[in-house]
């Protein structure tokens, strides 16, 4: 039934010259399980009341690829605030024993693929009927405050405040969903990667060049970090790691949608930052569109131009920062199980980090039955590449078989969520 409809709302969207696609995921708020059977109904965000297609998530809490009407690309290309680059949809999300989810405004653009997570509250933790999803106007469309300018590099306090002595990649950033100052404002904790993914998403478009979307993200992982050594918000009195306002630091969108070209960017590159000779602390990289407003550090047109015109991701960090700016690479990863070995594991590979790899998929497989059992021996073999395989399908990575930096992060943060061995507090 799954497969009839998305053959039949392929032909509705091939009516449409310009088109983007769309995957559902959906899982529990507990433990990260996917939610097999739930049924997600796709509609305009301007006629809610008529869905476009139903769909029905898999064994792995998952949609089919969507193909959804879209904006054309050259929209998104060069700065413009009459035509909206991307088309808005909504998504009602209804699973048994589940809190339905509404969400409004989820953003496709053209040529682009899109990832819709969706998190869905037991009912017996929940009092609410709906839980309802906002995602508001991209920062390159809306309007939104301009930053606040602060200085690169931050004074360090030599009483001991500081906790850390070195650059650490936290396995959670707490978020403060507005300004500083407003208490009546809710803290998200969010996985690392899933928060530089937000922002990212949220802050440019994935239809730029590569080098353009590796360098603003070098620039938002450098700022987040930032914060995070120097314990900027805790030093102040307050609770949270960071926040989602525009003014002080980036947008950050509690439940939008991601992009895979985003997405598998960061999970390569996700403990990386900047850095100047000398300076211990990460970078404080602060940007701006660079159109509506202007500033010191990056500008984002410019640095989506300077990737058109073939600058490489360092190249255009230099070009806005100077010089002297080079990659750095944080030396311990919070939250993982064990390392990335330092090579990639293929078949023929053997050892305890492949036995650790499998162990660790096979904990997945009691919660994603689509991946298989695997004997776990050390010794990396055909049956081992084929549930990689199948892990990489199912978690939007490409499916080479190889466990390559991203896959062993991403295997272990998915075995992390599930086995709950790390669970935050709030």
């Amino acid at each position: 039934m799954c497969e009839k409809r998305k053959d039949e709302s392929e032909l509705i969207m091939q009516q449409e010259e310009y088109s983007g696609q769309m995957k559902v995921s959906v899982v529990s708020s507990v433990g990260q399980v996917p939610i097999p059977g739930a049924v997600v109904k796709i509609s305009y965000t301007g006629d809610p009341g008529n869905p476009l297609v139903t769909l029905t998530t898999d064994e792995s809490g998952q949609t089919p690829d969507i193909r959804l009407a879209a904006p054309p690309v050259a929209l998104s290309l060069s700065p413009g605030e009459e035509q909206q680059p991307y088309a808005e949809y909504n998504l009602s999300v209804e699973a048994e024993g589940y809190e339905p989810v509404l969400v409004s405004g989820s953003e496709i653009l053209a040529e682009e693929l899109s990832l819709q997570a969706i998190q869905m509250n037991p009912l017996e933790l929940t009092e609410e009927e709906t839980k309802i999803v906002v995602i508001p106007a991209h920062t390159l469309f809306g309007d939104y405050p301009p930053k606040i300018p602060e200085d690169e590099i931050k004074p360090m306090d030599e009483t001991g405040e500081i906790v850390l002595s070195r650059v650490v990649i936290p396995e959670y950033i707490i978020v403060h969903d507005g300004v500083p100052s407003d208490s009546s404002a809710g803290n998200y904790w969010v996985r690392y990667k899933d928060y530089i993914k937000n922002v990212a998403c949220s802050e440019i478009y994935p239809t730029w060049p590569e080098s353009t979307i590796y360098a603003n993200i070098l620039a938002i992982q450098s700022f987040t970090l930032n914060r995070v050594y120097t314990e900027w918000y805790r030093n102040q009195g307050y609770d949270f790691t960071i926040t989602s306002s525009t003014a002080y630091d980036h947008k950050w969108i509690y439940g939008r949608n991601i992009y895979e070209d985003i997405s598998y960017l960061v999970d390569s590159v996700f403990a990386n930052y900047l850095s100047r000779p000398g300076v211990r602390q990460p970078i404080f990289t602060s940007y701006c569109d660079g159109q509506r407003v202007t500033c010191q550090g990056l500008s984002q047109w410019g640095s989506k131009y300077l990737g058109d015109e073939g600058y490489s991701a360092i190249e255009i960090i230099r070009y806005y920062y100077g010089n002297d700016m080079y990659i750095n690479t944080a030396e311990q990863i919070s939250g993982v199980p064990s390392s990335f070995p330092g090579y990639d594991l293929s078949v023929g590979s053997a050892g305890e980090k492949v036995r650790q790899m499998q162990q660790q998929l096979n904990r997945i497989a009691r919660d994603y039955p689509a991946l298989p059992t695997l004997v776990a021996d050390g010794i990396y073999g055909p049956a081992t590449e084929r549930a990689v395989r199948t892990f990489q399908r199912i978690f939007d990575l490409p499916q080479t078989g190889i466990v390559d930096y991203p896959t062993w992060y991403e295997i272990s943060d998915i075995y992390v969520g599930v086995s709950r061995i790390a669970e935050p507090g709030t």
